[in-house]
């Protein structure tokens, strides 16, 4: 296995390469040999799921070769594994297959110098590579081989270089000797393996203490982000990296960083300390901690964004301020026209007059949205020689327009703005790509999201009762809050049934869930309670046909309800419950009581459940409460307390308007977690205002 894998990184041109195994039946790649690099660059890679915005993951699953040519492409169509490594480097990754049986993948690494597409002799070998390790994963899997290794993925050994003889060696000392400065050699995990006495000089410390140990390590003055990074950059782009740094008290040193596949050769110099002082001119482009830091803030605000204003919110808190841009648009085509999504540092009546008009060549957007391909333009004249029918209506000196890229397609472009002309080095381009490819993703979860939601309420609103029914001699009043979570729907319903001329039915349900399915089952519920109703039937007979029709129905989801029988005309009400809450009388002294009852099972578990019921009389002046557990269930909270609570307040207001006491109780209710229904029901003497 390590002799071919070994084999394909030599034959193909590749620097290094990364072998995963797919386990018989599993449903993520394990990183089995690394070749060429560290393994702690690889180690964030170790396991990869085969739905993961990887180029190995999408390789395997689509079972195609997957090639990446260099760091904006890394940057538009892989964002995470680019923010990690952006450095300038091309990638192939391949499934690893015997016969019709993908084994695990492989990726190959290529310096950032190597053109923008694979040659015919690479793409053989690679090929050829991939038959061979996919024949030895079959025979190792048929030995019952452990794959992947448990533990840490193996490295391979870099290939071994030429041993010079007794006098090239003295020569090359020599010659190392005579050179001004000093020279040390990094393997590729960093770690040095030789130093001059120049060099260790230079830094000031003993050669034998630096054998062996990572410069950053070993020298606390090395231990600031850019030196490792650009050690990293060396190792990934294998292209040469420099940089400066202050020995203290006042000794600055220039490092000059050569890497190729065994290590990296280091040149160290004294460096004129007055060409460090403070740039008179900022430098283009954030920092990379800049960056790192507001990125772990964009992805984790991200992570909580559940509709599209939430990612136009949080995309102009975070990258605005961690880029130096002005103004931001968050753009889509919809029919053929440009839709805008949010904006910001842009005033609405602009952003209106471009809202919705057709989509054309001449709008910088629009060939974004269509390619998914970044635009730069440094300045205004860059923008008008691209576009040189755009009217310059936004002030603005610099823009970058990126594409928003959601499972390997433009779903929309996201326009930063600068105050001020702008370069836009390579790396920044890369950076912003990055991000905007973050955004992408977070954009095309939250445009689901709306539409279940949207799709939810149109559902919920269609089953909940528009209006209550007039019934003389009854005022009511009734109150739905949604839950806080989720889509903001669920199963809590209520209902008024007139059943006669002086006979009225109400109910009240929670099914468990917050989703369409329960809003959904819902809506059959109350179908069922009205039905039974209609005929006539007594409350524990309605709730034992509409828990036949669950039990038969087996939706997987259990339903509380109560049901209240009011006889108007002998001011009596009885009542049956499937494990709901207690309804609350309230007298017109405004003492409270809950009425008790056996509760019954849920609905839908027992298809002979037999549900008790409670007749009480309806005094004058009375308030009957139904309601649903949300109105008084906290974490925390004991029940009883919730619900002894919940009756003093029914105490207090006005009991001739409903409507206010309703909403007291909503504005007095723990913040909504769950779903609250409530239905207040008060008898009235008929008369003529009635």
């Amino acid at each position: 296995m390590d002799a071919a894998m070994a084999a394909v990184v030599r034959e193909s041109g590749a620097f290094g390469g990364l072998l995963y195994v797919l386990p018989p039946g599993g449903d993520a790649l394990w990183l089995e040999l690394v070749a060429g690099v560290p393994q702690e660059i690889a180690l964030p890679w170790r396991r990869v799921a085969l739905t993961d915005p990887m180029p190995v993951a999408d390789a395997v699953r689509e079972r195609r070769l997957v090639w990446v040519g260099g760091q904006e492409e890394m940057a538009r169509r892989y964002p995470r594994p680019a923010l990690v490594l952006p450095y300038d480097f091309a990638l192939s990754a391949a499934p690893v297959a015997s016969g019709t049986a993908v084994h695990g993948g492989l990726v190959l690494l290529w310096p950032g110098t190597h053109s923008s597409q694979l040659s015919s002799d690479e793409r053989e070998a690679i090929e050829a590579g991939c038959h061979r390790l996919g024949g030895l994963l079959r025979q190792a899997m048929e030995r019952g081989d452990p794959l992947p290794t448990v533990g840490r993925p193996r490295t391979l050994p870099p290939p071994a270089g030429r041993t010079p003889s007794p006098a090239e060696a003295a020569a090359v000392t020599a010659f190392l000797d005579r050179l001004p400065g000093g020279s040390c050699a990094l393997d590729l995990n960093g770690r040095i393996t030789f130093i001059t006495p120049a060099a260790a000089d230079l830094v000031g410390a003993d050669p034998a203490a630096l054998l062996g140990a990572r410069p950053w390590e070993a020298l606390p003055w090395m231990d600031v982000p850019h030196v490792e990074d650009r050690y990293r950059g060396a190792l990934i782009s294998r292209r040469p990296q420099a940089f400066t740094v202050l020995r203290p008290p006042d000794v600055w040193l220039s490092f000059e960083l050569y890497p190729d596949s065994s290590g990296i050769s280091v040149r160290i110099t004294r460096s004129d300390e007055s060409a460090h002082a403070p740039p008179s001119v900022p430098p283009a482009g954030p920092s990379r901690a800049t960056v790192l830091y507001h990125l772990m803030h964009l992805a984790a605000t991200l992570t909580e964004a559940v509709g599209v204003q939430d990612v136009v919110a949080q995309a102009a808190d975070q990258l605005m301020p961690a880029l130096g841009a002005q103004g931001m648009v968050l753009m889509t085509a919809q029919d053929g026209r440009l839709k805008i999504l949010g904006h910001r540092g842009y005033s609405p009546e602009l952003m209106a007059r471009y809202d919705a008009i057709p989509l054309s060549p001449d709008i910088p957007g629009a060939r974004v949205l269509a390619t998914g391909e970044a635009d730069f333009f440094a300045t205004i004249d860059d923008l008008l020689r691209a576009y040189p029918h755009t009217v310059h209506e936004d002030g603005m000196a610099a823009w970058a327009v990126l594409p928003l890229i959601a499972s390997g397609r433009p779903i929309g472009s996201l326009l930063l703005a600068y105050d001020r002309p702008r370069t836009f080095p390579p790396g920044e381009r890369a950076v912003l790509t990055s991000l905007a490819g973050l955004v992408g993703q977070a954009l095309d979860r939250a445009r689901l999201y709306d539409s279940k939601h949207h799709l939810a309420h149109r559902l919920q609103s269609a089953l909940l009762p528009h209006t209550l029914p007039h019934v003389p001699g009854l005022k009511v009043a009734a109150r739905y809050l949604p839950a806080a979570r989720g889509l903001g729907i669920g199963g809590d319903f209520y209902d008024l049934i007139r059943l006669d001329e002086h006979t009225v039915a109400a109910a009240i349900g929670d099914v468990q869930g917050h989703n369409v399915d329960a809003a959904a089952l819902m809506g059959q519920v109350r179908t069922a309670v009205h039905a039974h109703a209609t005929v006539g039937a007594s409350p524990d007979d309605v709730l034992a046909g509409t828990n036949r029709l669950l039990t038969d129905l087996d939706p997987g989801l259990f339903t509380s309800c109560l049901y209240v029988h009011l006889d108007l005309a002998g001011r009596r009400a009885c009542l049956a419950t499937a494990g709901h809450p207690p309804p609350l009388l309230r007298h017109a002294d405004g003492r409270t009581e809950p009425l008790h009852v056996p509760p019954g099972l849920l609905l839908g578990i027992e298809p002979d459940a037999r549900y008790p019921t409670l007749e009480f009389p309806l005094p004058p002046g009375c308030v009957l409460l139904l309601y649903t557990d949300g109105l008084v269930e906290a974490p925390g909270v004991d029940i009883d307390d919730a619900t002894a609570a919940l009756a003093g307040l029914l105490e207090h207001p006005e009991p001739t308007d409903l409507d206010d006491m309703a909403d007291t109780l909503i504005r007095h209710a723990p913040t909504p977690g769950d779903d609250i229904a409530l239905l207040l029901i008060s008898p009235r003497p008929t008369g003529p205002s009635q």
